[in-house]
This record gives structure tokens, C-alpha cells and sequence, in this order.
């Protein structure tokens, strides 16, 4: 399938490059250019419009502060660049927030897992003391309130006799998410037939990226987001790393032998996510790299290893389309006020 859409120019290019790309196609899937299917969710105009007003709303948090946004902020790489997320009454979170680029091609969504799809996980903040504070019966007030919000759930959502529903919101943000991908970057565009698109380096870095093995955790279309696998394989991290008191997928599971196991995190974009990790404690990413070598692979990666494994990743950095800041409604009357309270778990 490959070689039908490879360019003539492509077809001479030496053996040996020909060789690495034909490793790579095995492990690696191209970012689609159309929008991937979600399930029970047909994704429409209407309903991306009315996720797209929802995702950047402040006052869907109980302070009217914090929106999807403040955590997976479009113009810093899909997160915030923090190394745990600031939320309700400047409350810090416990874990590094993911970037929502790409999300949608996730196994499952969270460090843990905990949600199996967008729409899941997009009802998690929103009723997170330490994120967005809110309740249900609170968020539909306040979208209840505005006649626009009214219109657009039912543009969205035409069959439903009352679509202004928690259900329908998170299949809302769910439909816009999906339409953030990123795709053209330097390695898709190589993996496509184009020499010229990633440097020596990078090619030396990929070469490097399967041959050490952390393509066996980090593979498919995303570089990863698609299994579980316990954080220290080889060698646990220190604590400053990995804090003892987060055990990962073990709170969702309650089995032990989760403990310290996180989903892998998609590499898409990587270099634009600093810093790394679930803990967000390491903020190179060469050090990143060096840490997974010896925590995963029990590989201590010389300077050159590390530096074209990292120059690689760079190349993962794909296009992400213009997005347009939506013009919100204005609040009523009947507006739930902001409140500055911290609700109980």
C-alpha cells in the first residue's frame, strides 16, 4: 500500500532508506486526513460549532476561571505547560495535563485510562473539586440560561426532544476534539515517500527509536496512547519522578499488579509538551529520552543516542488547522453566578 502512493523520485531513493521506511510503515500509521469516526457520535458541523463554544466557556467551571482551554491550551501544544494543572481556587492537580491534539486516536483517555473515549473524560474536569468544580445540574443551568446555547444544542442535536443534556455536552466537546489533528509532520511526509522531509539525524533517531525498543510501547498512528505499561520496567524512577503515592492505573483497577502502570503517552507533539511525564518533573527531552532508557529498557543511552532520538521526535510536530475563537453568548439573568466555593469530593 505503501509503495502505491510513493512518488518516482521515491522509488530510487538508496536501499538502504527504502529499508527504514519499510521498518518504519510495520510500527507507524500517518495522522488521517479525515476525520476518524467516534462511536455512537456522528460527527456534524453543528456539533463540532457547539463543542468548539463549549471548549473554550469559562463559565462552565463553578468560578467562571477555568475552561478546557486552561489545561489544553490549543496555542501551547494542546496542554498547559505545566507540570501539574492550576484549577479551582488555584488548587494544583496531582497529575501533568495530556495534550488534546490527536486525542481522539487514544486507546482510552487519562494517565490511567479511566476513560474510554472523549466523551467520558470530558465530564471528568468539569466535576473535579481541583479542576472546574462543577455539577451537572449547575453546567445545564447555566447553558439553559442562554437562549444561544438553546439554539445551537438543538442545531447539533435535532432528534432530541430536550437536547440540552450532560450527555449531549460531552458529545459536543467529543466532535470538536476530533477535528484537532495534526497531520504533515516532517515523519508522516518522510513515511510517505518524501527523503527530504527528516534530516540525517532524525532518520539516525528513528533507526535508533525501534532498534532500542521503544517503539514496542510507543507505536500506531499516535506513538503510543494505546496500552498500559508499569513506569520503571527495568529500573523505578526516584520519587522525584515518580511519587509514591500515585500508583497509576491501580486506582481504576484495584489490582496490584497495576501499581505504577500509566498508559503510554503519545508522542505526537511531544516537543511541544514539556514538561514530561505523569508527575511533568522532567522538562528536557533529552533527559526525558535518557530517563526511559534506563527506566524501561535498562539501556543507558550515550549523548549522541539520546540527541537523535530527541531530534526524531521533533519531527513528530505535525500542522495543526487555524482554529477560530467563538463568540460566546452573553450571560442573563439567570445565569448561575460565579462561586469561588470548593465543593466536596
Amino acid at each position: 500500500m505503501l509503495a502505491a502512493v510513493m512518488t518516482s523520485a521515491a522509488l530510487t531513493l538508496p536501499a538502504q532508506a527504502d529499508a527504514l521506511r519499510d521498518q518504519a510503515a510495520e510500527q507507524f500509521q500517518v495522522i488521517p486526513s479525515m476525520l476518524p469516526a467516534v462511536n455512537n457520535n456522528p460527527i456534524t458541523k453543528a456539533k463540532i460549532d457547539l463543542g468548539r463554544a463549549l471548549f473554550f466557556d469559562p463559565r462552565l467551571s463553578a468560578s467562571g476561571v477555568f475552561s478546557c482551554n486552561s489545561c489544553h491550551n490549543l496555542a501551547t501544544g494542546g496542554d498547559d505547560n505545566l507540570e501539574t494543572s492550576i484549577g479551582h481556587g488555584w488548587q494544583k492537580g496531582p497529575r501533568n495535563s495530556p495534550t488534546v491534539l490527536n486525542s481522539v486516536l487514544n486507546q482510552a483517555q487519562f494517565w490511567d485510562g479511566r476513560a474510554e473515549d472523549l466523551k467520558a473524560q470530558a465530564k471528568g474536569p468539569i466535576q473535579g473539586s481541583v479542576e472546574m468544580a462543577n455539577t451537572p445540574e449547575k453546567l445545564l443551568a447555566t447553558l439553559q440560561s442562554m437562549p444561544a446555547y438553546d439554539d445551537w444544542f438543538k442545531l447539533a442535536f435535532p432528534g432530541d426532544a430536550a437536547p440540552v443534556t450532560f450527555d449531549n455536552f460531552a458529545k459536543a466537546i467529543e466532535a470538536f476534539e476530533a477535528t484537532l489533528l495534526t497531520p504533515a509532520a516532517p515523519f508522516d511526509r518522510w513515511l510517505e515517500g518524501d527523503d527530504n522531509a527528516m534530516t540525517e539525524v532524525q532518520k539516525t533517531g528513528l533507526s535508533l527509536f525501534m532498534e532500542k525498543g521503544c517503539s514496542s510501547c510507543h507505536s500506531g498512528v499516535n506513538f503510543g496512547g494505546h496500552d498500559y505499561y508499569p513506569f520503571g520496567v527495568v529500573e523505578r524512577p526516584g520519587s522525584d519522578i515518580l511519587p509514591e503515592n500515585d500508583k497509576g492505573r491501580f486506582a481504576v483497577t484495584k489490582t496490584a499488579d497495576d501499581e505504577y502502570v500509566f498508559r503510554a503517552a503519545p508522542l505526537r507533539n511531544v516537543a511541544l509538551t514539556a514538561p514530561y511525564f505523569h508527575s511533568g518533573k522532567v522538562w528536557d527531552l533529552k533527559q526525558a529520552v535518557a530517563v526511559m532508557g534506563s527506566a524501561q529498557l535498562g539501556d543507558e543511552l550515550t549523548d549522541d543516542e539520546t540527541t537523535a532520538i530527541a531530534s526524531f521526535l521533533t519531527a513528530l510536530t505535525g500542522e495543526l488547522r487555524p482554529v477560530e475563537y467563538p463568540l460566546l453568548p452573553a450571560e442573563t439573568a439567570t445565569t448561575p453566578r460565579p462561586t469561588a466555593e470548593v465543593i466536596a469530593q
